[in-house]
Formats: C-alpha cells, structure tokens, sequence
C-alpha cells in the first residue's frame, strides 16, 4: 500500500468522479483507474462503484473513508514534525555566560562541528537571567550558566552540572599580587578592581566575598572574557572562576595569570541547561553530549 493511492481515493470522494480527480491529479484516467484496482485487490474490498457514465466511491469505500483520511492527515503531520526537525537542525543556539570558553565551550563545540559540517552554532553572550528567558522563549536551545554551590536551579529547566571550580584573582603578571602565593579580600584593596556587571553570579560572589570592605570598583563589564582582557592590558584584577582563566589563550601567551584566595572553600558550578521536553532535535541532542564528554574528559584529568 502506497500514500499516493489513499490520496487518489480520497480526491475521487471529495470530486465525486474518477474524471474530476484524474484532472486534478494530472493523470489519466487509466492510470488513475489502475491505480485504485490494484488497492482494491490489496484491501479485498470495491472501493469504486464503475458504470458507463464513470465511476464514484462505493458504499465500503465511504466506511473506509475516515481511516484513509486518518492515515493521510497522520502521514501530514509526519511531513511536517521532520521538516521542523531539519529546519531547527540547521541552527543551534547557545546562550553562554563565557564560563569555561577555552576548556570547555570551544572544545565541545569543534567536535560537535566534526560530526555536524553544515549546523551552524550560534553562541550569545549574555547574563544569567537573559539565557534563563530565552530558553523558555525558545530563543536559546541550550544555557551554559554559572551557579555557587548550594544555589537553586530552576525547576522547569533540566540542568547537567558540567564543571565545578574555584574562584580565583586573575592578574597581570606584572602586578604586586601576582608576587604572593594566595590572595586576601584585604589585598585587593591595593589594586584598581574589575567587576562583573549585576546579573552575573561572580557579582554576587565578589559582593559576598568583599563585605564590609569593598574595593574601589574601577571598573564594570560583561562577562569574563571582557574582564581577562581588561587584566591583561594591566587595567586591575578580576575575580572569575579557575575554568574560566586556566588553559585560556591569554594565560597561555603569559599576559594574565591567576592566584587563590586565602581560606577559601566556595566553589562555583558550570552548569547546561534546556527547557524540559519530551524530545529535542537530534542535533541539540548531540550538542548537548559532546558537552557533556568533554565535561567528564576535564574532570578525569590527573
């Protein structure tokens, strides 16, 4: 049994004549007549009641009519749930916060591209609240966000804790903090302060952190790649989490580098998240995954 022949059935119901149909499937009559014949033979029932004057859908053909129409509007809906697949396929979204670019986003998203050439991966920079928004808008497929440890994740949102890391001062070699083995809140009153802007969790943190005595914020930016490169033009120190400074070009080139905080035990969470679904195209799927591997390959590194 083919789709074409339910289709033929159905368009000799709806016109009332093999003719009619056969006109406006732009077939023959013959052909369309041999068509239904061999369904007929197939089903074991007359499907057409044929008379000199032409032929018109018999008695059984109209009982058999709404389970024709069921599988063809069944087969519709089939045509039209992969076309959507393949569209949205073609574009996956990621909203970042720019945590873990270099050990995590940018690895994952290069063996994403090796099995999935002709996706294209859109990344947004943006804060916390934003990619939370887009995700339930359908703006983003996926978030990579930042959490401290014990904060809550929303409930309607799948989370896949990647990453956990610890906050760090990244420095300019060349400044007096990066002489000392850790770092102090009380010594980062001694230098120009870059802060993330409210809305990211590295605010909160630095807030939480600082306290009573907060250094000169000197500056406010965006995210943590802003704040490296503002580090390394010798502007201030930033606290960002490790993942997000080890392993980064500028570390690597020797123009930022990095140094604890003294009595420490914080800990900050990079963390994927998707809205909650019965099903997601396969390419989100992937992507998803190969975040996830790389994720455990950081983690079991001696």
């Amino acid at each position: 049994m083919r789709t074409e022949q339910l289709e033929y059935i159905e368009a000799v119901t709806r016109l009332g004549s093999l003719r009619r149909a056969a006109g406006e499937l732009h077939l023959s009559q013959p052909a369309l007549s041999e068509t239904v014949r061999n369904l007929e033979k197939e089903l074991g029932v007359s499907l057409l009641d044929r008379h000199r004057s032409g032929a018109k859908v018999s008695d059984e053909g109209r009982e058999l009519l709404p389970h024709i129409i069921g599988v063809l509007e069944s087969v519709d809906r089939l045509r039209r749930a992969a076309h959507d697949q393949h569209q949205s396929s073609r574009v996956v979204r990621v909203g970042t916060v720019n945590a873990a670019t270099a050990p995590l986003l940018v690895p994952a998203v290069r063996a994403f591209r090796e099995t999935h050439p002709a996706t294209q991966v859109e990344m947004v920079g943006s804060q916390q609240d934003d990619i939370h928004r887009g995700l339930r808008e359908g703006r983003f497929d996926l978030g990579l966000v930042n959490y401290l440890d014990g904060d809550d994740t929303p409930p309607d949102f799948d989370t896949t804790e990647l990453l956990r890391g610890r906050p760090v001062v990244c420095l300019h070699p060349d400044s007096p903090l990066a002489r000392l083995d850790a770092v102090s809140p009380a010594d980062l009153e001694t230098e120009p302060f870059i802060a993330m802007r409210a809305g990211y969790v590295m605010h909160r943190y630095a807030h939480r952190l600082l306290g009573g005595s907060p250094p000169s914020f000197a500056y406010s930016t965006d995210g943590a790649e802003l704040g490296k490169l503002m580090v390394a033009e010798g502007l201030g120190a930033a606290l960002l989490p490790d993942f997000s400074v080890v392993g980064d070009p500028l570390e690597r080139a020797g123009m930022i580098t990095h140094r604890p905080l003294t009595d420490e035990t914080t800990r900050v969470l990079v963390v994927l998240q998707r809205r909650r679904s019965e099903s997601f195209p396969r390419a989100v799927r992937e992507l998803h995954a190969a975040f996830v591997t790389r994720a455990t390959a950081l983690r079991e590194r001696p």
